[in-house]
């Protein structure tokens, strides 16, 4: 009962975290900063109770039961923590107006769906390391997906020469852009340790049931590094930039998500 509560509680403060984003969005009121400063600190405090909703639900004594709701909320988790911590310092916390409704929306789905356990046992660091870094990887890359929508809509109200909105409240095209691809450097990174680390451990590909996951996964890689070489050989921004970003996170998601929906809650299987 008092997971649940917590759980409620999270969402709450997500959602009142989210509204202040939208309110200086559309408003942007005075004391700007002051009202940034409030909204981490409700959002980060939301994240410390699902934290510990997250660590009753998947931490067992078999070891780690990543169930396909358990998974998102956990990943939904990750890139609130990131974004509100790394906020703090960079302008970036207008993802928050997509990203936290997103993370409430995880976790309540994780609150009343209870689908079957699926515990991958811990077989020592490294298998641990790998599930770090592939949940810190997709979480960067979603908060890239995230922010390359940002600056689609940030382009397209410049092309109209729209300049209010909620234009007027982001930071300039060009720190957009380098900030967008700040993330997809650091998520590639991070996706290419989680990569070497998991080709450790597959045995039986086809029995392991992770072809999908497995090819998905390394087409991301490959959307990302080509993404990456073409802005540095060519400089590509922009509408490029945009399309290869969501193309990459649309492969990270299906060779996740993807293969976890099929498997665990249309088959029935793990």
């Amino acid at each position: 009962m008092i997971m649940t509560f917590l759980g409620i509680s999270a969402i709450a403060l997500y959602l009142v975290a989210g509204g202040l984003l939208v309110r200086r969005l559309l408003r942007r009121p005075e004391g700007e900063f002051l009202n940034k400063r409030y909204t981490i600190a409700i959002a980060l405090t939301g994240a410390v109770l699902q934290s510990v909703v997250l660590s009753q639900e998947i931490l067992t004594k078999g070891g780690f039961d990543f169930a396909f709701f358990h998974a998102a909320s956990l990943i939904t988790w990750v890139m609130v923590l990131l974004l509100m911590l790394a906020a703090v310092a960079r302008p970036i916390e207008n993802l928050g107006v997509a990203i936290l409704p997103i993370a409430a929306a995880g976790l309540a789905l994780d609150l009343g769906f209870h689908t079957r356990h699926v515990v991958i046992e811990s077989h020592g660091v490294g298998l641990d390391l790998h599930i770090i870094f592939s949940v810190l990887a997709y979480s960067v890359l979603a908060i890239a997906a995230a922010q390359a929508v940002l600056l689609a809509i940030q382009e397209s109200h410049l092309h109209r020469k729209r300049p209010g909105g909620i234009i007027r409240v982001l930071p300039p095209l060009e720190t957009m852009e380098a900030l967008l691809f700040q993330m997809i450097g650091l998520g590639f990174v991070l996706l290419t340790v989680a990569l070497i680390k998991g080709f450790a451990f597959l045995q039986d590909i086809v029995a392991q049931h992770l072809v999908h996951k497995t090819v998905l996964s390394m087409l991301a890689w490959v959307v990302f590094a080509v993404l990456l070489w073409g802005r540095y050989r060519f400089g590509w921004r922009g509408r490029i930039a945009i399309r290869w970003t969501l193309a990459g996170f649309v492969f990270l998601l299906l060779a996740y998500f993807g293969s976890k929906l099929v498997l665990e809650l249309i088959l029935a299987r793990v």
